[in-house]
Formats: structure tokens, C-alpha cells, sequence
């Protein structure tokens, strides 16, 4: 997803309760993001050390992603406990009348201003302020204070390995007890980056998926020359799933709006639109019109189950692409088609409830269940469950304890 929105840019110029025991002191919690690691993925045979993860801790069938189901707003999501509409960060690529430029648009600097990222405290700052160290490898948007404050030791993006990013963070579990953090996130994007450029289906996805788990491989490995093994808790998950897009599933807003008309805040598996002014009335009565694979609506009225729209920055009409279709404007396809050598073949973004955005979840350590397989979630309900396991008390969000309760170990059983 890094480099997906890095072409993109050049185009666009909780609760704490008393139910379960607070952790021991030396527990470590290391939450890893596999960007775009669809929840069925797991049933290729390609990811051995996810898969025994999996069978010796907690798995889903799927976890819900909120919408939009892509990177941003659901990594914020994981790490707030509210959707999009409440957090904020309502899309990869956004704009807010009260801060200039475009997010995700040609300067990468505007999106280094805090101002975007304010509307949730994320877990490691909660982490930090009550006493537990943390610690960020590549998370995105961790890298941006919040409220001035960072966690204690993390890298700024970068092209490291995934091996390498691995080492990183054994390193910091190398310091001496005082100093070393009890609360990591790391992040994989090559599994993303393989499902766009190839599509779901390629040798590309498994050979990604086949390096991250042998990066998994070098974690656990490490841990466990440690001794740390059996004292560290691991949650892997995925922000997304991913789907085909075949050729020629393409709807293209030119052929029936002239957009110079309006302003494109966004495109992809769904576009919004800004009226410039004196035209809201024209291009409103053209975007809602029924479409074949394209439902458009105004702000106020996109569908309930989609808990979006309410938000400032959400664009004045917005339009959802059938699944497996994209929506864009001519300058973007033909852009796509120039960086994409082998083409654009997978996508995300689509409506949650959609199985091919399922997105992978794996508890694994000792605050976890053996063996338990539960079914699909809304990944609003991860950030409190992760409050739990590091001991301290979330901030209110959109999500409930019930995911906790059904996957951790109860107080008193711990092994």
C-alpha cells in the first residue's frame, strides 16, 4: 500500500473492567499489520509459522475491516477503536477545508501534519501515559504526534526488509528491563503492494506471502533464543482483503461529467466529488443518477451499515463501485496503466460484508484461548480487547469488550 499511494500522489497534485488479570510485568504485546493478507490467504499451505500461530492461539474466520476497507483509516481504526467517521482519517487521500493541502497529494509533507490525525488517541500513546513503554516499526500514522507525544523508540518509513524490521525489533527487546518496550507494532506491506500490481490470485501474492512468514519465522525464532517466547503476545492481522479487478471493469466519470465542474478528492473502489461552486445542483442530478455497477449518494444518506458520512471531510457525493470494478477519471486510468506494468489487477476499498475484503486475524501467547476458531468481527472491537491485554484503560470508541472476554484467557487460568 506504501507505493500504491506514493503513485497516487503524483497523480492527485477499552474500558478497563475487573474480569480479567492485568498482565505480568514482563509480558510483551507485539501487534503485526500484514497489509492486504485476505483472511483465506491462510489456506494456501504458503504460511506455515502463521498457520501454527493460528491452530495453537485464536483465529477468525474473517475480520470485518471498517469502511473505506483500506489502509489508513483501518490501521487508525485497530488502533482507536472508532471508525473512520469518528477518528478522522477518512480515506488514503482526503482534504479539510481547515488545513491546507491535499492528503496524499503531491507534497508528502502535508500529511506529517498532526492536525489530520488528532480525532483519536491512538493505543501507544494510552500505552505511554500509563506506564508501558512502546515501540513502532513502520505503523502507519504512528510516525505523526499526537497531542506532541510519539512512542518511545520507532523508525521513520523506510525500505527496510522484512527480515530487517524484524531484527529492529529484537533489538529493542534486547534492552535492559527499564528500557525496553512492552508494547510493539510492526507493519509488512509487500503482500498489498503484490495483490495490486498482480492481483489476488498471482505467484507474486504467494511468493509475499511466503517471505512475510518466513519473516514471522525469524520473530518467533528470535523470541524464543530470548526466552521470551512463552512471556510475548502476538496479534497479526490485515487492515483489508483484496479482490480481482478484471480487465475492463472500469467506470470511467468522464464519459458522462464534465469534470472540470468539480474537484476528485478520491478514486479507486469508490470516487468522491466536491461541486465547485455554482455547479452543486448540476452535478449532483448527473453523479446520483443509476448506473450500471455504480451507486452514488449524497454525504447524508450512504448507507447506515457503512457508519460513514457524518465526518467534515467526507466529500459532498460519494459513489461505491460494485466489487471487482473501479471508478476513476480518464487522467487517473491512463496514469494507472503507465505505472502499473503488468497492469492493475487487485483492489480494495469495497463494502465490508464482502468476503473478499476479509481480513486475517491471529491471537497467539499466553492472554489467549488454545485452539479457538471464532467467526467473523468488526475490527472496532480489537482496540479494546488490546487495551486488556496490555493492563491499561482504553479510551471510549465504537467497540465492546465481547471480543476479549471470548478470546482471552479468563483471570486466574493464565498459563
Amino acid at each position: 500500500m506504501v507505493r500504491f499511494l506514493a503513485a497516487l500522489a503524483v497523480l492527485f497534485a477499552v474500558l478497563a473492567t475487573p474480569a480479567m488479570a492485568k498482565p505480568a510485568g514482563d509480558e510483551t504485546l507485539i501487534v503485526i499489520s500484514i497489509d492486504g493478507f485476505r483472511a483465506d490467504y491462510l489456506e494456501r499451505g504458503l504460511s506455515p509459522t502463521l498457520a501454527k500461530l493460528a491452530r495453537d492461539g485464536v483465529r477468525s474466520v474473517g475480520m470485518r475491516p471498517a469502511f473505506p476497507s483500506v489502509t489508513l483509516p483501518n490501521h487508525v481504526t485497530l488502533m482507536t477503536g472508532k471508525t473512520p467517521d469518528h477518528h478522522g482519517v477518512i480515506d488514503n487521500l482526503m482534504m479539510d477545508p481547515a488545513i491546507p493541502g491535499w492528503f496524499g497529494g503531491l507534497d508528502p509533507k502535508v500529511a506529517e501534519d498532526p492536525r489530520w490525525w488528532q480525532g483519536a488517541k491512538p493505543l501507544w500513546i494510552t500505552a505511554e501515559e500509563q506506564g508501558v513503554r512502546s515501540a513502532d516499526m513502520y505503523w502507519p500514522g504512528a510516525q505523526v504526534p499526537f497531542a506532541g507525544k510519539l512512542p518511545s523508540m520507532g523508525r521513520a518509513p523506510g525500505d527496510l526488509s522484512a527480515d530487517a524490521e524484524v531484527d529492529a525489533v529484537l533489538q529493542w527487546l534486547d534492552r535492559p528491563p527499564g528500557s525496553r518496550p512492552r508494547f510493539v507494532t510492526l507493519y509488512f506491506p509487500a503482500v498489498d503492494d503484490a495483490g495490486h500490481a498482480f492481483g489476488p490470485d498471482s505467484k507474486e501474492v504467494n511468493a509475499a506471502i511466503v517471505q512475510v512468514d518466513a519473516a514471522l519465522a525469524r520473530l518467533v525464532a528470535g523470541l524464543e533464543q530470548r526466552g521470551r517466547r512463552a512471556s510475548t503476545n502476538l496479534v497479526l492481522m490485515a487492515d483489508h482483503g483484496m479482490v480481482e479487478i478484471p480487465a475492463g471493469q472500469q467506470i470511467l466519470i468522464d464519459d458522462f461529467i464534465d469534470t472540470s465542474k468539480l474537484v476528485v478528492t478520491t478514486a479507486g473502489a469508490y470516487i468522491g466529488v466536491n461541486p465547485l461552486p455554482g455547479h452543486e445542483a448540476e452535478v449532483e442530478a448527473v453523479m446520483l443518477k443509476p448506473r450500471d455497477h455504480l451507486t452514488c449518494w449524497r454525504k447524508g444518506q450512504i448507507p447506515a451499515h457503512l457508519a460513514y458520512g457524518k465526518h467534515p471531510r467526507v466529500p459532498a457525493i460519494f459513489c461505491l463501485a460494485e466489487s471487482g470494478w473501479v471508478v476513476l477519471t480518464k487522467p487517473i486510468a491512463a496514469y494507472m496503466t503507465s505505472h502499473y506494468a503488468s497492469g492493475f489487477h487487485g483492489n480494495h476499498g469495497y463494502d465490508p460484508v464482502d468476503p473478499t475484503m476479509a481480513a486475517l486475524f491471529v491471537a497467539n501467547g499466553p492472554a489467549f484461548r488454545h485452539g479457538l476458531m471464532i467467526p467473523a468481527f468488526d475490527n472496532i472491537n480489537v482496540y479494546p480487547m488490546l487495551a486488556r491485554v496490555l493492563g491499561v484503560k482504553g479510551e471510549p470508541g465504537d467497540g465492546t469488550l465481547a471480543l476479549a472476554r471470548k478470546i482471552m484467557v479468563p483471570a486466574g487460568q493464565r498459563r
